[in-house]
């Protein structure tokens, strides 16, 4: 049985007694508990553990790669504030990416579950990656015009031309692509997957939301409400993920929305600049409207934009799809193990949407 996908709930109309019976001690011809029953519970590995074991996996190949790198190529820390190029975006990004591959494919192994599991199977992979894109990139202009229109922002025209528009934009679009997949690939990939094992789906997507958010604290020219908006943003990527089961939809939008800050209208991403953007544009005004040097995502804007897009999200999927994660919403493992004993799982990659 998959612990993973998460099980509806049984009505107590139709369950059996037994399989809704309280939880009690050992029964008096059970095994005595040992140092085991810490580390292993009824379905493995217990979720603590394993984000733990994730975790050190996950550090000890960034270590790895980051020595080597030092080692062989011996690169120059970037000057802080300064524009970010699209080769040092590749090449970081993509380390991270492999990162968090190599640290879910050994979870995945130990816990004999195809890589892909957590987040990235499933039919309409391409049709929800094409609309995230979409969506995405709609949300991003739809807060640009917003902040240009109340005059918070200024464009100062059009700074590339002919072949170097292409160029740019497939190389920042490669950029934000693996930003995408980094993080929600470790965000809301193995860790959600896992966490949701043990407290439920939705103390989940909130504890992870908040380190999403705390964890953009560390970009340059980052503020209070851009912390709050990656956060809220996050949150937003939960609910796709809650619908469908996959992470396809959350991949588009996060990429897309990135392109289209960064590269495509030239504002700063998170107090990051690209190097090689299509339009100039520059903050006009109070911080907390203008969004400043942190770019549009510090606008407090983007808060009913992100209910916008939330609501937009309940009216498309919540009326016409039971979610795959039903039945583990907000439940802790201990109070859902009765109904896993016997219930058969459903694919949560199979969720229409």
């Amino acid at each position: 049985m998959d612990e993973l996908t998460p099980q509806p709930e049984v009505p107590p109309a139709t369950a059996s007694p037994e399989l809704l019976s309280p939880i009690g001690p050992p029964a008096p011809d059970s095994p005595k508990r040992g140092m085991r029953w810490v580390f292993v519970g009824d379905n493995g590995i217990r979720a603590g553990w394993s984000m733990v074991l994730f975790a050190l996996i996950l550090v000890a190949t960034a270590l790895i790669l980051q020595t080597a790198a030092r080692f062989l190529f011996h690169p120059k820390p970037p000057a802080r504030n300064a524009a970010m190029s699209p080769k040092v975006g590749i090449i970081g990004e993509g380390l991270q990416v492999f990162c968090v591959f190599v640290a879910t494919a050994v979870m995945a192994l130990i816990e004999k579950r195809p890589v892909l599991s957590y987040g990235y199977q499933g039919a309409a992979r391409a049709a929800r990656f094409f609309f995230g894109l979409v969506w995405g990139f709609a949300a991003i202009s739809a807060l640009v015009l917003a902040l240009w229109k109340a005059g918070l922002l200024a464009f100062e025209g059009q700074l590339l031309h002919g072949g170097e528009i292409w160029r740019y934009a497939a190389l920042w679009g490669l950029v934000f692509l693996f930003v995408a997949l980094f993080e929600e690939s470790l965000l809301r990939g193995y860790l959600q997957f896992t966490l949701t094992r043990g407290i439920g789906f939705w103390w989940s997507a909130l504890l992870l939301s908040f380190v999403f958010g705390f964890g953009h604290g560390s970009n340059p020219g980052e503020s209070p409400v851009g912390l709050f908006s990656a956060g809220a943003i996050g949150l937003v990527f939960c609910i796709s993920l809650w619908y469908t089961g996959s992470l396809w939809w959350a991949v588009g939008f996060h990429a897309a929305w990135d392109w289209g800050e960064s590269y495509f209208y030239g504002t700063a991403d998170s107090g990051m600049v690209a190097q090689g953007h299509l339009f100039g544009e520059h903050p006009i005004g109070k911080l907390l409207l203008s969004g400043g040097a942190t770019g549009p995502e510090g606008s407090l804007l983007v808060v009913p934009l992100v209910v916008i897009v939330a609501l937009l999200m309940w009216l498309w999927w919540g009326r016409r799809v039971v979610s795959p994660f039903a039945g583990s919403g907000g439940k802790p493992a201990w109070t859902r193990k009765a109904a896993v004993l016997e219930i058969q799982p459903r694919d949560p990659m199979n969720a229409p949407g």
